[in-house]
């Protein structure tokens, strides 16, 4: 074990000593040091994830009360198999990618990706949902992901499902932002997109360094420094830097960066999907942690919101950086119970997925000018490069929550006049058990004038996340009609709430 940690030490001087320098570095390192951090990193994500999934969404606005205790005991993992499997989204959507990679190599197209998880068989939420719906019904990556099509492109999903991109790009984090270019804008935008880019590189950094401080800083430097996503984690930095309580400095980020501007689900209110603000809780338990296991996650975790996806990331990537074998037997014995189970929805274990991974690794590394040995290989290090700026909701601010909880379509539409320059109508179909499952509302929903037919979905897998949204609207007054034109006695329509935007 110990020439794990020594080399990852000498890694650590060579890269902080380069750092700023344009000549080319490159480090070698064994093949089963290889593997060992790769399974660190997708067993990391899956205990991590299994150890807040308890948590999730139950203290949103909050910290987790220390007279709260979260658990950990024996077959934990294999509960969550085989009682709510939905809550390793963190994992199978990763895994879609990385077998679309296996099966049609390190070229495949965009479409096939897109199409893949969004005619998957497993359940969504926010981002991606939306995009699986765009992706359905015509409108393709990128353009699924932007957030004039997608109103959650803010939120936290690529950043919950861009570890692969890292853990596939072993010191080079630029060639794990290119593939989170491919990848990401599925289902994201802007800071969405950037929570991705930002994992990612963070995985990849850890492949070569053990210093957390170190990589959670350097591949802040692989996002713009204009965007709100960097000027947000470089708070928590620095206010991590000067408060040894992490309680203090979610206080301080609480105070400057929690309001939602995006996720309808979450505006004007305490729960918050947004990536930026879910990266900050990993950063603070990556960072209070100080490669401390329990204490990365205790942090991660108890910052609240998301708090089965922070610990998942935080621990894919200290997992990465102390590999599999100096993970303790406390954490590893709930994932060897099932690492030759597949995920639901999957046909792929934690075993198979280590090994494709590792398959993909050694391919990315000799595509980026590394070489692969019988026994080693030899990485070309990149040093952090800036992606391009892009932002999400630009120009804009909420100005409203509305709650209505309207119900009564049956009888009459529902109106509404407002002011501004744009709206998100929020709202479901359900149906009762009787409904028929290939049933889909439409709703015509009438402004200034302007008519146009939205299709609601009652299948959960395949619903539409909002019933109508616009972010181009002329700046003044404004009134919308929502008409339900096909009603069933089987299904209920609700309009729950409508957020108005104004101008910045």
């Amino acid at each position: 074990m110990k020439k794990i940690i020594i080399y990852s030490i000498i890694i650590s001087a060579v890269i902080i000593s380069m750092a700023g320098c344009n000549q080319v570095q490159t480090v070698s390192i064994s093949k089963e040091i290889l593997m060992d951090k790769i399974k660190g990193g997708w067993a990391g994500q899956t205990f991590g994830c299994t150890y807040g999934g308890p948590t999730e969404f139950k203290f949103n606005g909050m910290i987790i009360p220390d007279s709260i205790e979260i658990e950990w005991t024996e077959g934990q993992c294999q509960w969550w198999f085989d009682n709510d499997p939905g809550l390793y989204d963190d994992v199978y959507m990763d895994l879609t990618f990385v077998e679309m990679f296996e099966k049609h190599g390190l070229d495949v197209s965009v479409d096939s990706i897109a199409n893949a998880f969004a005619y998957a068989d497993y359940k969504l939420w926010h981002a991606n949902q939306a995009a699986r719906y765009n992706i359905i019904n015509g409108i393709p990556a990128p353009q699924s992901g932007h957030w004039k099509n997608n109103p959650h492109a803010d939120d936290i999903d690529f950043q919950i499902e861009a570890d692969f991109a890292g853990l596939m790009s072993p010191g080079m984090p630029n060639t794990s932002t290119e593939i989170c270019d491919k990848i990401g804008h599925i289902m994201c935008y802007g800071d969405g997109w950037y929570g991705g880019v930002y994992v990612a590189a963070m995985y990849s950094l850890a492949f070569i360094s053990d210093d957390i401080k170190f990589v959670v800083k350097e591949a802040l430097k692989i996002i713009p420094a204009e965007s709100d996503y960097h000027k947000c984690i470089s708070d928590v930095i620095k206010w991590s830097e000067e408060n040894e309580d992490w309680k203090v400095t979610w206080q301080l980020f609480q105070d400057e960066w929690s309001d939602e501007v995006g996720c309808p689900k979450s505006v004007k209110r305490p729960v918050n999907i947004d990536a930026k603000v879910n990266s900050a809780y990993v950063v603070m338990g990556l960072l209070y942690g100080n490669k401390n296991i329990d204490k990365t996650l205790e942090v991660s975790t108890r910052c609240g919101n998301d708090s089965d996806c922070n610990p998942a990331t935080a621990m894919g990537i200290l997992g990465t950086m102390i590999g599999y074998s100096n993970i303790p037997d406390k954490w590893l014995n709930n994932v060897r119970q099932i690492e030759n189970t597949n995920f639901k929805y999957t046909n792929i274990s934690l075993n198979k997925t280590y090994q494709m991974s590792f398959n993909q690794t050694l391919q990315v590394i000799e595509r980026n000018g590394g070489k692969v040995g019988d026994d080693k290989v030899v990485i070309k290090v990149q040093q952090p490069r800036t992606t391009k700026y892009e932002k999400c909701f630009e120009g804009l601010k909420v100005s409203l929550r509305d709650n209505m909880n309207y119900t009564d379509f049956r009888n009459k539409p529902y109106t509404y006049d407002f002011e501004g320059v744009g709206i998100v109508l929020d709202g479901r179909i359900k149906g009762t058990e009787k409904c028929p499952e290939n049933y889909v509302a439409e709703i015509e929903i009438t402004i200034d004038g302007e008519k146009s037919l939205q299709k609601l979905p009652v299948n959960f897998i395949l619903r539409k996340k909002e019933v109508y949204w616009n972010y181009d609207l002329p700046d003044g007054k404004h009134n919308v009609s929502m008409k339900w034109l096909n009603p069933v006695d089987e299904a209920t329509l609700q309009l729950e709430s409508a957020i108005i935007y104004t101008k910045l």
